[in-house]
């Protein structure tokens, strides 16, 4: 019998399941499963990656400067704080690598990102699911579930799949409350989404325990091209930087990020869009008799009577063409979840969902 095996902790890990990207027998299909930008990336991106072309022999800086600046420059931020990353996961998987590990905590919200329990688990550590309030992070619950063995607290503000944030006297109360050998890191993946909100930056210059992760897959549409960044204390970033693949980003990802970031007039027309036609998706479902909790993302979570009801309105939404997210793998079997796509995509997918109410499947 062979002798060679995983670290512990890595054979409990499902593997990830991405959105649907295609049905079987349907060729006009909307996608609206992996809360893309409907509207892609931005031209001056487009073109930053046609100028990469010829020198694809190159190799690519590995220290990210010009993006880092970039980034200080359009956030007001420090650019010796800032790490650069393939997508934010990449952050979140070394921040476990670095932090955690066996015989740590890693704890993540009861309906929070499925890729955290994943993450600790890759690491040896032990992941720690804490109960939401109403979908909605549950500060005390957290606090409450900490140990002296906790080493990393993820929390992802706004939250998928379920579209909730809570403010940030919240998260102050959460990150001062935590043991002195655990970092709390907020996940900003929809942070852009949300109207004066910096994603915890602040905190994380006020705090020596706070991380901030952040993503260019969502709003500025670069899915594709896996470009994340974070924003940590100086010591953090530092350790980050050690065991970080020295060319982990692309010269077309780079000249892509850094062009997506500078064009802040393409990101503010993608939020406003995607705020009008989420609410109007919003209000539309709730006519239907399909509720959703308030939304700060770019997709809403569409509540049914119970998991058959959910699991029959997908069903159908396929068989038009349409696909959404299940979602009871992240216990909320009687909800789907819906990107905010373009305004014809949202006008289908609210008018399907209007003819399932009313009895067609």
């Amino acid at each position: 019998m062979s002798q060679i095996e995983p670290q512990p902790g890595i054979m409990k890990i499902a593997l990830y399941e991405g959105g649907k990207s295609q049905v079987e027998g349907i060729s006009n299909v909307v996608k609206l499963s992996a809360n893309e930008n409907p509207f892609g990336p931005s031209q001056a991106a487009q073109e930053a990656v046609k100028r990469t072309l010829h020198e694809m022999h190159r190799y690519p800086s590995t220290d990210h400067a010009a993006l880092r600046q970039a980034i200080a420059e359009v956030h007001g931020l420090d650019e010796q704080r800032i790490l650069c990353t393939v997508g934010s996961g990449e952050a979140l998987t070394l921040l476990c690598q670095a932090y955690a590990g066996p015989g740590s905590e890693v704890i993540h919200t009861e309906h929070g990102f499925a890729l955290y329990k994943i993450y600790a688990l890759a690491s040896g550590a032990t992941p720690v699911e804490v109960p939401e309030r109403e979908r909605v992070t549950d500060v005390d619950a957290i606090l409450n579930a900490c140990t002296d063995a906790t080493r990393l607290v993820f929390i992802a503000n706004p939250n998928n799949p379920t579209g909730t944030m809570i403010g940030m006297a919240e998260i102050e109360r959460l990150a001062a409350g935590l043991p002195e050998r655990a970092l709390l890191v907020l996940d900003g993946a929809y942070a852009e989404y949300v109207d004066g909100y910096d994603g915890g930056a602040k905190l994380v210059e006020a705090r020596d325990n706070v991380v901030m992760t952040r993503t260019l897959s969502k709003l500025y549409g670069l899915g594709g091209m896996r470009v994340g960044w974070s924003y940590a204390p100086k010591p953090v970033i530092d350790v980050l930087n050690r065991i970080r693949g020295p060319f982990n980003l692309s010269s077309a990802a780079l000249a892509a990020a850094e062009a997506a970031i500078n064009d802040t007039a393409y990101v503010e027309k993608s939020r406003n869009e995607n705020a009008r036609l989420r609410a109007w998706l919003s209000g539309a479902l709730a006519e239907h008799g399909v509720p959703c909790d308030t939304s700060m993302a770019n997709f809403v979570l569409a509540r049914f009577a119970d998991a058959a009801e959910a699991d029959a309105c997908d069903a159908w939404l396929q068989s038009q063409g349409l696909i959404v997210r299940r979602v009871a793998g992240y216990k909320l079997p009687n909800a789907l979840r819906i990107t905010v796509g373009d305004e014809p995509s949202c006008r289908r997918v609210a008018h399907c969902i209007g003819q399932f109410k009313a009895g067609a499947r």
